[in-house]
């Protein structure tokens, strides 16, 4: 769309910049588009065991419902933020929205796991557009230096969603039922899309569109190898068989092709000269570390009030504020301090140590662990998530080429997605592999007459602790319990590793113009540039 068109009475003073109140209003359509995504997403996220549990899914089918949706959603990012540097940007974060609503509601007609997983990797089709979209048009918009003020936004939206979204699944599952979870939010997208045909209005470079079929094939695949050998490995075979060489080995090998092809054809879905760039490199290993603690934390601690502390979806959201108080409060503080003084690498820096502390606290979790201990290791894990995630998709669109804005910004989304989804995957098959443990080791433990009930925990399926009889539920908290609390002990070491990339990252200053400031410089040097020259040839 014509970037001389106006919105209102108002009209851009530059090509394709907006000001005033025509970019505060593209700004609302944008933030109401990631909290209808957020929201949609995180709805279901204390209602999952309830809902594994009654289509008959096993432990697997939980860690893959989550999964399949995260692996779609970094796959499709590149694919997205390629497209964006190709065509409207504005249409695609439309197609994203539709994509994702169908999903969610298509989702809420699952009868089994399989149905339920295959519109969750749809769903996770949209959700990598949304995500990246939302921070590729958000830099389109807002300068590096002002944008860490909206940084902060987005990281408040995404807590506010990740708090109310599950009270408000909660209260629909415990009323009118979990299928109502992936109905909800269609009215609120509706209202966003139209809000965005409305008010964002930006300039179109219009290229021939090449997409990179082959790199997002193997990428795609060999990644999937790889989650889904650590997903059953352990359980449905040996860690070392022949499946495992044939999902490792040839995991490995696409992986390795997918970076010759890469280097190969005209436009890669990631561009591999983004790691010449030294902030982008040391900016997508952190990213990897951040995705795995939020997101694997985000799952595993609905797991953990249900199971564990035998509570209800509702009393298991409220139970969880702590966490998403800790994101809302440090990503709002740190996004305007940022904006304010343009230092951003102090706040980096300690988000990192926080979320080492964080992760280390939740490692001594057990199923009678007090709430007070709970809580606070929540909050400071979720300091540490606000104070990283957000600000290092920043200093990349701080660094790189304008034209280079969305696949750089997309990359490091993927990354970050990749980690939280081979986390998801790793940490739910230790999860399963410890609880059967420990499920046998107490039933191993109890009197004869304490067993009655224990055929409920056969063939691996999550069980329903309201129907269990006391000893053995008992049993079953403290397996969860100590399993839980392991697995986020383990995660730690990943925390060493952002801290290590987070220390390395160059400190430079935020620039002070939008993205779309910098393209319009762009093409007005090139224009004066081709001028001289056609008045030299004269």
């Amino acid at each position: 769309m014509s970037s001389t068109q106006t919105t209102g009475s108002v009209k851009t003073h530059l090509e394709g910049v907006l000001t005033g109140r025509a970019k505060n209003m593209a700004l609302a359509g944008l933030f109401l588009a990631n909290f209808v995504s957020m929201l949609a997403m995180n709805v279901v996220g204390t209602s999952m065991p309830i809902i594994i549990a009654d289509i008959g899914g096993t432990q697997a089918s939980f860690t893959w419902v989550v999964t399949a949706t995260m692996l779609a959603s970094a796959i499709s990012t590149p694919i997205w933020g390629k497209l964006a540097d190709l065509t409207s940007k504005k249409v695609l974060l439309q197609v994203a929205l539709i994509v994702f609503i169908i999903a969610s509601a298509m989702a809420g007609f699952a009868h089994d796991s399989t149905w339920l997983i295959t519109f969750r990797v749809l769903q996770g089709i949209g959700v990598g557009g949304l995500g990246a979209l939302g921070q590729i048009v958000l830099a389109e918009i807002v300068s590096p230096l002002e944008r860490g003020k909206y940084m902060g936004i987005l990281g408040a939206i995404m807590a506010v969603a990740t708090v109310g979204g599950p009270l408000l699944g909660g209260l629909l599952t415990d009323t009118v039922g979990w299928r109502w979870n992936f109905y909800v939010a269609t009215p609120i997208a509706i209202v966003a899309i139209i809000m965005l045909q409305k008010t964002l209005h930006l300039p179109v470079i219009k290229q021939k569109i090449k997409i990179d079929y082959w790199g997002a094939a193997l990428i795609s695949t060999g990644f999937s190898s790889l989650l889904i050998w650590v997903t059953l490995a352990g359980s449905n075979f040996d860690w070392w068989s022949w499946q495992t060489v044939l999902m490792v080995g040839g995991g490995i090998v696409l992986l390795v092709i997918a970076v010759f092809v890469e280097l190969k054809v005209e436009e890669p879905l990631i561009p591999l000269d983004l790691f010449k760039n030294r902030t982008f490199t040391m900016a997508s290993i952190a990213s990897i570390a951040v995705g795995l603690a939020m997101m694997g934390t985000a799952v595993f601690l609905g797991q953990y009030m249900q199971l564990a502390r035998g509570r209800t979806v509702i009393e298991s959201s409220l139970l969880t504020l702590p966490m998403m108080a800790g994101v809302l409060i440090s990503s709002t503080v740190v996004g305007q301090l940022i904006t304010r003084t343009g230092k951003w690498k102090g706040y980096v820096v300690t988000g990192g140590f926080l979320l080492l502390a964080g992760l280390l606290l939740m490692g001594q979790l057990r199923y009678d662990t007090n709430y007070w201990y709970v809580g606070i290791s929540m909050a400071i894990l979720g300091a540490g998530v606000g104070m990283t995630m957000q600000n290092l998709v920043l200093v990349v669109q701080n660094t790189v080429h304008p034209t280079q804005l969305g696949a750089s910004s997309s990359a490091v989304t993927f990354f970050r997605t990749i980690g939280g989804t081979a986390g998801i995957s790793v940490m739910g098959a230790i999860l399963a592999q410890k609880v059967t443990t420990f499920v046998s080791d107490g039933i191993a433990h109890l009197a004869p007459e304490d067993l009655k009930g224990a055929e409920a925990l056969a063939g691996g399926q999550l069980p329903k602790i309201a129907e269990l009889t006391a000893p053995i539920r008992e049993v079953v908290e403290s397996a969860y319990g100590h399993a839980i609390g392991n697995i986020f002990l383990y995660a730690s070491p990943v925390a060493i590793v952002a801290i290590v990339a987070i220390l390395f990252l160059p400190n430079l200053p935020l620039k002070t113009k939008s993205n779309a400031e910098r393209i319009a410089e762009l093409r007005a040097a090139e224009t004066a540039s081709e001028t001289e020259e056609q008045k030299d040839q004269a």
